[in-house]
């Protein structure tokens, strides 16, 4: 009875929420109350079905109700300014469908199902507004992140293959998924915020899309916008900053349960950067406001193959290394993976951590380098491309921090 009770509370829970939307949206077939009664139907249809183990009872509910909505479009279309849309229709049709599933399945994701729903529907006016602002690059982005997250990822294998038995398809794809999120998300925050936001925002999203070619744009940019040194010096030592805590992120998602003992000397550093970046923003003298330069499609199939063969290849090393070499073998490998990318030396420690094949206390240790090696690298790229002004902010902020980052390896 209690199992019982507390469906159909849930069911009309989720037909008042779609419903509150419906009547809001002034939709003509079904609105607060309608919503709430199909889904309370789908739900008692469901509890008839398995009680007396027939099945036909859900079939006949939903063929009922098709009728009924057939019925009242029909009649909606006499109206002097009918909306032919089909929204509310389909949405009747799968909240009956969700009253049903809380019956006979998972409570949760018949929850799940209904909150999306009602979000969909919500978002017509966002919906309305963005989508005829995308432009192809926006799309292509879209398009490809759908193809390598949900058409190539689930048909690999989740198998071990290779040289060490280390490289498993599916899990390196799966990294590649991640990345590629990132990026993608780091692009449409640019286009949503990127060019009204300025400044102040500049460093954040150049960690987000690519701190290197942060680096690299601003460095060249500081000799030629005479008078915005520091301000450009400090989207540079941002960009780096949030790298770091890009970094942290992808520990955590990839090895959730090693937090507590990965992560702390990892905040240190993101910490200790965030803390001077905020200074060097408050110090810069903000007159000539710099923004990322709109980036390159971040979701190329070009791109997302090439981080998969060099995540593989890092596997590979990390494999050979500890085989061969030991721990200062490792120290190698992380150096030079993380000369030019964090990401993949990132995602391969923390994969490697959490099967157990490294100590996750040595394990942050090479992460950590990898990320020294990165800051001399970009480094040198200040240095070849910015101007004495520029090296003069990022040199020192550098140095501390590759200082602070030795100690912790050492003292740790």
């Amino acid at each position: 009875m209690e199992k019982e009770i507390s469906i159909l509370i849930t069911a009309l829970g989720l037909g008042l929420l779609v419903g509150l939307q419906r009547e809001r949206g002034k939709a003509k077939i079904a609105g607060i109350r309608t919503f709430s009664l199909i889904t309370l139907f789908g739900a008692i249809s469901g509890i008839i079905a398995y009680t007396i183990d027939n099945y036909l009872v859900l079939a006949g509910g939903f063929f009922a109700l098709a009728i009924l909505m057939g019925v009242a479009n029909f009649l909606k279309r006499s109206d002097p300014e009918p909306d032919i849309g089909q929204t509310t229709e389909i949405a009747v049709l799968i909240m009956y469908s969700v009253g049903v599933y809380l019956s006979i399945g998972n409570l949760t994701i018949g929850v799940v199902i209904g909150a999306v729903v009602a979000l969909l529907l919500y978002l017509k006016s966002f919906f309305t507004r963005t989508i005829p602002k995308l432009s192809e690059k926006d799309l292509q982005a879209i398009m490809v992140f759908v193809a390598v997250s949900m058409v190539v990822l689930p048909i690999l294998p989740d198998k071990n293959y290779g040289l060490y038995n280390v490289l498993n398809p599916h899990e390196i794809w799966l990294m590649v998924v991640l990345i590629v999120g990132i990026s993608v998300a780091g692009y449409f925050v640019y286009k949503i915020f990127g060019k009204r936001m300025g400044t102040g925002i500049s460093g954040v999203l150049g960690g987000l899309i690519s701190s290197t070619a942060t680096t690299a744009t601003f460095s060249k940019m500081a000799s030629a916008t005479k008078g915005s040194e520091r301000i450009i010096g400090f989207i540079i030592v941002a960009a780096s900053a949030v790298s770091f805590i890009r970094v942290i992120v992808e520990v955590i998602v990839v090895a959730p349960e090693l937090t507590i003992k990965v992560i702390p000397p990892l905040a240190i550093i993101a910490f200790l950067f965030t803390v001077i970046s905020l200074v060097l923003f408050l110090k810069s003298e903000r007159k000539h406001d710099q923004a990322v330069p709109e980036p390159e499609n971040p979701a190329q199939f070009k791109t997302a193959i090439v981080f998969a063969i060099l995540y593989g290849v890092i596997i590979l090393l990390i494999a050979f290394a500890k085989d061969k070499l030991g721990s200062g073998g490792l120290y190698i490998v992380s150096v030079l993976s993380g000369l030019t990318d964090m990401d993949a030396i990132t995602l391969s420690m923390a994969n490697t951590m959490q099967k157990g094949t490294i100590d996750p206390s040595q394990g942050w240790r090479y992460i950590l380098v990898a990320g020294m090696a990165n800051l001399v690298f970009k480094g040198g790229m200040v240095a070849v491309l910015g101007n004495r002004a520029v090296k003069k902010i990022v040199f020192p902020v550098f140095l501390a921090i590759i200082g602070c980052g030795i100690i912790l390896v050492l003292l740790w």
